[in-house]
C-alpha cells in the first residue's frame, strides 16, 4: 500500500480507533490543544505519540497528559534510538524494550544488610 493520508474521517471509523500497521496517517482537526490531547486519549492504544508545536507549554502539556509510552516533540512517533526505553500503555503492550529496560527485566534485585 502506498503512503496514505486520510482527512475528515469520522472519529468512530475503524481506521481512527484501531492500530494501522501500514503507511497510513489520519489527520483530525481539534478546536484546542487540550481537545486534541483528549481525542488522542480516547484511543484504547498508547504506544508512541508525535506532536508538532513551537509552543513549549503545549509540548509540556502533551508530555504530561497524553496517555502513551512516549511523546516525541517535533518528530514522528517512530523516532527511536537503541538506548531509549520503548513500549506502550493501555492495549499497546506492557513493559519496555531497550538496553536498560532489558537489563532491568532480567535483573533480580535483592537487598542485603550485614550488621555487627
Amino acid at each position: 500500500m502506498p503512503p496514505t493520508i486520510l482527512e475528515d474521517v469520522p472519529e468512530h471509523a475503524r481506521v481512527v480507533r484501531e492500530e494501522v500497521f501500514g503507511p497510513v496517517v489520519v489527520l483530525s482537526r481539534a478546536a484546542t490543544w487540550a481537545d486534541a490531547i483528549a481525542s488522542a486519549n480516547r484511543s484504547r492504544y498508547g504506544l508512541q505519540t508525535g506532536v508538532f508545536t513551537n509552543h513549549l507549554p503545549n509540548a509540556l502539556m502533551a508530555v504530561r497528559d497524553v496517555e502513551s509510552g512516549g511523546v516525541i516533540v517535533n518528530d514522528a512517533s517512530t523516532f527511536r534510538v537503541d538506548q531509549m526505553p520503548y513500549g506502550g500503555v493501555k492495549d499497546s503492550g506492557f513493559g519496555r524494550e531497550g538496553a536498560r529496560a532489558s537489563l532491568e527485566e532480567l535483573t533480580y534485585v535483592k537487598t542485603v544488610v550485614l550488621t555487627g
